[in-house]
């Protein structure tokens, strides 16, 4: 009884009950029957040859949706109703409002490119329409609807100011060419918004458009194309991004696709109920091509300093850029709150733009894998709020340098009221990662989270230590 007592006995015991208790569960887990297979249901690849239809030059893009409204009568009515036409969403109830409201790019500030009113005519590069370039834009204009941006095939449709195309683009072959949206379709805009390649999400760049299989499993390894989870019906493109709405309507998710149980280790399964499918299976982003971190504004303007897209350019300030980046984790339960205009700022810290909503008690969160998007963007001294700035605009910043001018402008243009005393404050934007999902081999294995190298910080997620450790309380 006396060797009982013995450190090295008492480590003995352990290690031969863990033992007994691993033999016994994994004869449990033989004998269960595997998982079923995942679902994947890609739909054909219908595509009818279009270079037939069109034979003579176009002598505006105009004239190339008007072609094609021709056979698809109700194309762009159906478009015309997404976000992706008029930059905002349906009506919202966001807490701290009394009233549903209606947010997109078109109204909301953001810790990347500030906003686009007053910088229309360089911001709408990226809208999915003709000739975005002052606040009364006619949007109901059906000849105004790009068609060839989505599916144009000849890799040589380019979009300019105003989303016009830019000079030198032939528009008879891009129609000739037209089919169903490729990757590069989706990635012209999504891959590189915010003013450049890789500037706002971290999951999704130019690497996907023909990627390895270790880039992306469904895109690399099965063929995946946007549309087969982003399954669109008369142009309602499923999908949210949190980054410019506060809820999931309409959101897509791995379970789409994936049956459940997807893993034959119950273990895993269990896991499920508080842990997002990408927080194992996402392990870092921008594995390929480095994604922008920090931006920051209060640098802009020194042209003694050398130009370098991924450093520093006068017209844009100081920024930092990540490569192969470990996520962020948070508790999310599919909704953000959000900062609107006029709002007041953090004096105590950081300012969160779009923070996830959830927590340790909330049934409804699991842990998600984050890009963490850190800026210095203007805000008024006296009010407190976060400053809209005219930049690429007539009169902005980019043309003059005059902070001062530049967010008097912007105030202006959103109904704010401007103290003529600016500063720069610190702020962050949260981007949950979707895609860019490893082979499974490559998921994170228990240590990545369980042990003295975990990634997660426990406590700052609502625990007193790793639920897995020794003494811990879950």
């Amino acid at each position: 009884m006396k060797n009982l007592k013995q450190p090295w006995v008492l480590a003995l015991i352990l290690v031969m009950v863990s033992l007994v208790g691993y033999l016994y569960y994994e004869k449990q887990a033989e004998a269960r029957p595997p998982a079923p297979a995942p679902v994947f249901n890609q739909r054909p690849r219908g595509h009818l040859d279009h270079a037939a239809f069109f034979t003579a030059k176009f002598d505006s893009p105009q004239a190339v949706t008007r072609a094609c409204l021709d056979c698809h009568a109700q194309a762009a009515t159906d478009f015309m109703k997404t976000a992706h036409w008029q930059w905002v969403g349906p009506e919202e109830k966001i807490p701290g409002r009394a009233e549903p409201i209606r947010i997109g790019k078109k109204n909301l500030l953001n810790n990347f490119c500030l906003n686009i009113t007053g910088n229309w005519s360089s911001c709408t590069k990226c809208h999915a329409g003709y000739g975005w370039d002052k606040a009364d834009y006619d949007f109901s204009r059906q000849e105004n609807v790009d068609c060839l941006v989505c599916h144009d095939w000849s890799n040589t449709y380019v979009k300019g100011n105003s989303g016009l195309p830019e000079k030198g683009v032939d528009l008879l072959v891009a129609a000739k060419s037209v089919g169903y949206p490729k990757r590069e379709n989706c990635g012209t805009c999504h891959s590189y918004g915010g003013g450049g390649l890789g500037v706002k999400h971290g999951d999704l760049d130019n690497s996907l458009d023909n990627p390895d299989p270790e880039v992306d499993v469904h895109m690399g390894k099965y063929g995946f194309l946007c549309i087969d989870c982003h399954r669109t019906e008369k142009h309602q493109i499923p999908g949210r991004a949190f980054s410019v709405s506060t809820e999931n309507t309409n959101g897509i998710g791995c379970t789409d696709c994936h049956s459940q149980p997807p893993h034959q280790d119950e273990r895993l399964n269990k896991h499920l109920a508080r842990v997002a499918c990408a927080t194992c299976h996402i392990p870092s982003f921008a594995r390929k091509v480095p994604t922008k971190m920090e931006w920051d504004w209060s640098k802009a303007g020194d042209g003694s300093r050398p130009e370098d897209p991924h450093h520093y350019l006068k017209i844009k300030g100081e920024f930092v850029y990540g490569n192969n980046v470990t996520p962020e984790y948070y508790w999310f339960n599919l909704s953000v709150d959000r900062y609107l205009a006029g709002d007041p700022t953090n004096p105590a810290g950081a300012t969160d733009i779009n923070p996830p909503r959830g927590g340790k008690g909330d049934p409804t969160a699991q842990i998600w894998p984050f890009k963490v998007h850190q800026a210095k963007q203007p805000y008024d001294r006296v009010s407190g709020y976060l400053l809209p700035a005219v930049t690429s605009g007539a009169g902005g910043f980019w043309h003059e340098f005059d902070w001062n001018k530049s967010l008097a402008m912007g105030a202006s243009l959103f109904g704010l009221k401007y103290s003529g005393q600016y500063g720069f404050i610190e702020t962050r934007m949260y981007w949950p990662l979707s895609h860019g999902v490893a082979p499974k081999e490559e998921a994170l294995a228990c240590n990545a989270c369980h042990g003295a190298s975990s990634r997660l910080n426990w406590q700052a997620l609502g625990y007193e230590a790793d639920p897995m450790g020794r003494g811990a309380r879950p």
